[in-house]
């Protein structure tokens, strides 16, 4: 319990600030002065897996690790009964991704069991896999333990997964499974995707 007057702030342990202070710097200086190479080669990755240069750069310069996974939600593909209601410039934009998988997390009552075959099928998409999603009734505990299994099914690092989805609920998702980054699907997608 706080004592009187705190403001319930973060805490000033000894250190943190010369270590935010730090780290602040090596960033600029690691920005300032990176080789014009890997820039072209983080703007020909960001290009292939649909990404503009600026996101790109922001989610693996947070992470780490480069992105090897997308988790779409169902709601992000606008899917609502099955693959036929994917949008056509969403298929395109998926067939497009290369060398970074793609999973979808569905919310009832689409049946995940069915999707990768019919993304195929209908849409020339391939899936690596297709997941039911939580429940809203769901604990914290059972949502970090769902996401873990996922991954751990995959064995993706967590960090190099972004999650594309449309609802605040699915944002908890990203910090769940301590995912790379969040993304709305209306960033994601391009401007004029059907709503």
């Amino acid at each position: 319990m706080a004592q009187l007057g705190h403001n319930n702030g973060p805490t000033m342990e000894p250190g943190h600030g010369w270590r935010t202070h730090c780290w602040t710097v090596a960033r600029k200086n690691l920005l300032g002065h990176m080789p014009i190479e890997i820039i072209r080669a983080q703007v020909k990755r960001a290009a292939e897996i649909g990404l503009d240069y600026k996101t790109y750069a922001t989610v693996t310069g947070t992470s780490g690790q480069d992105i090897y996974a997308f988790l779409f939600s169902s709601n992000s593909l606008r899917l609502h009964l099955s693959a036929r209601d994917l949008p056509q410039d969403r298929a395109e934009k998926l067939r497009a991704i290369v060398r970074c998988d793609k999973i979808v997390i569905s919310h009832r009552p689409i049946d995940p069991a069915r999707l990768p075959a019919d993304f195929e099928a209908l849409h020339r998409v391939v899936l690596r896999d297709a997941q039911l999603a939580p429940k809203f009734s769901d604990s914290w505990s059972q949502l970090r333990n769902g996401m873990r299994n996922l991954l751990g099914a995959h064995k993706l690092s967590p960090g190099t997964v972004v999650l594309i989805g449309d609802t605040g609920f699915e944002r908890d998702w990203t910090a769940a499974g301590k995912f790379a980054a969040y993304l709305p699907a209306e960033r994601f997608f391009p401007e004029g995707s059907p709503t």
